[in-house]
């Protein structure tokens, strides 16, 4: 019993500390993403507390770390320069209602099918992204920092870094990052260092986020103005979440549900929306911090939400003390461990059209946004895929008598039939011909086509055509050939067909 006791303790201690620590690193990355979608501090702020908590209250998966995201606000700051911040809030809302659906209709479950090549490219594009989101830490008033104050920062980032690494070596009761933190921070503070800091990129200070309905005409000219963005919010914010959920899946060797994760970001942003936040979904670089600080279970989401918002009402002059170099080493560290630098050992194992891909997906990210990036990715997957399938077609013709016999091995569909067609040749074969589909399988509308046009062109050499073993659906479907079909009800396949004609 005390052991359990201590076990259960130990994990709570972990939780809130983690939790404290990735609160800590959350109030640049909001503040920043606020500045993105171009709204008030504040907007990201109470996004980042109120995401994480009710996430982490909902439904999302232990661990993981939600709040305002970049991914998110690029897509936002067009909207609010166009229509204004009430319309941001009433697409929030929306989002969350569409994110909602698509967990309540289980769809989580097709983020198995990103191929590993997609995954392993999100996670190094957005490995790569978290650098980037880091370097403007570097500027002053819009430029880049040089001399002395350069080298304060670099070395102030150095030292952050050395704790982040070292101190996991020698012992894990505290979490590096916390540590970093507040050993940085003294140096500054009782040092006299003079450098950038948490209060010099935004004051933080505020009250509790109030019930607010989103200011806007309730009418179905507003759908149609946010209904667009929040599509897009909640594809990012869905395809983001469930990416980090599988990330941490493989880091922790646990699995987490896709459904329910979706439901608790819908949640979340529905609510968040009516408070007047910005909205977000799952953050991977916080969610790494977390994770490697020994945040195992959703109390330590719900405690990082719960300081940030402590933060927020009562601590915010001793946060904006906090250096700047100290969060950016901490995010530093989050790279290194994001990216999967045994990706490059991969490189001449691998495919090259899975390293493509790799690199199609991490080009993207940084480019454009995640959700295009995946998107693209499994596009590009699969089309390579159907290019290597198509190769497998063969057509092999033997003679019987005065029939010559075309036998087709390997899947027949669009990217394929014309390798299956040149096989033929209807002005040259005998008069009679006999195609047999035992050991193929007809798998779309295509492949219906190029049957039936084979079978016409043969009918109009005047030649004698017959099918054989071809499925029930591809009977129906065959408009000029069906009269050709060999029916053997003992040795025809039965398989369904990619053809909308049989849901009319």
């Amino acid at each position: 019993m005390f052991s359990l006791y201590h076990q259960h303790a130990a994990g709570v201690k972990d939780d809130v500390l983690s939790g404290l620590t990735v609160a800590l690193a959350l109030v640049p990355e909001a503040v920043a993403f606020a500045f993105v979608a171009g709204v008030h501090p504040l907007v990201g702020l109470y996004a980042a507390f109120m995401v994480g908590l009710i996430t982490s209250l909902v439904g999302g998966r232990p661990g993981m770390i939600s709040g305002a995201t970049g991914s998110m606000a690029v897509v936002m700051v067009a909207l609010v320069a166009a229509h204004g911040v009430e319309y941001l809030f009433a697409t929030v809302v929306l989002t969350g209602v569409l994110q909602i659906a698509f967990g309540a209709m289980k769809f989580g479950k097709f983020i198995r099918m990103v191929p590993y090549p997609v995954m392993l490219g999100f996670v190094n594009g957005l490995a790569i992204v978290i650098f980037m989101a880091q370097l403007p830490q570097f500027q002053i008033a819009g430029h880049w920092m040089q001399g002395n104050d350069l080298y304060v920062m670099l070395g102030l980032v150095a030292a952050t870094m050395f704790i982040m690494y070292a101190l996991p070596k020698m012992t894990r009761a505290v979490p590096a990052g916390l540590v970093a933190i507040v050993a940085i921070s003294c140096v500054v503070i009782f040092g006299g260092l003079d450098t950038k800091t948490v209060g010099d990129i935004a004051h933080i200070g505020g009250s509790l986020p109030s019930f607010h309905i989103p200011d806007v005409p309730w009418t179905l000219d507003t759908v149609w103005i946010v209904l667009p963005y929040a599509v897009v919010l909640a594809g990012v914010g869905l395809i983001e979440s469930l990416l980090t959920m599988t990330v941490i899946d493989e880091l922790t060797q646990t699995r987490g549900q896709g459904n329910r994760v979706s439901i608790g970001q819908g949640a979340s942003n529905m609510i968040s929306g009516m408070f007047g936040s910005m909205g977000g979904c799952a953050m991977i670089g916080q969610s790494m911090i977390n994770i490697s600080s020994g945040g195992l279970r959703n109390l330590s989401g719900i405690a990082a939400s719960l300081f940030l918002l402590s933060f927020i009402l009562f601590a915010n002059t001793w946060i904006e003390m906090i250096p700047v170099a100290a969060l950016v080493g901490i995010m530093f560290m989050v790279v290194i461990g994001t990216f999967e630098w045994g990706s490059f050992n991969l490189l001449n194992k691998i495919p090259r059209g899975d390293s493509f891909v790799g690199m199609l997906v991490a080009g993207v990210t940084v480019f454009t946004d995640l959700a295009t990036a995946v998107i693209v990715g499994v596009i590009a997957t699969a089309l390579m895929f159907a290019w290597k399938q198509a190769k497998h077609i063969q057509v092999i013709s033997t003679m019987e008598d005065e029939t010559k016999v075309y036998t087709v091995h390997g899947p027949l569909f669009f990217a394929s039939i014309h390798r299956f067609q040149e096989h033929f040749n209807p002005h040259n074969d005998p008069d009679y011909i006999i195609i047999d589909f035992a050991n193929s399988r007809v798998a779309d509308h295509s492949a219906i086509e190029a049957i039936d046009g084979l079978a016409e062109k043969y009918t109009q050499a005047g030649k004698q055509l017959q099918l054989r073993h071809l499925s029930q659906e591809c009977r129906q479907l065959l408009k000029k050939a069906g009269d050709l079909v060999e029916v053997n009800i003992q040795e025809d396949p039965n398989y369904h067909v990619a053809d909308d004609a049989l849901a009319k």
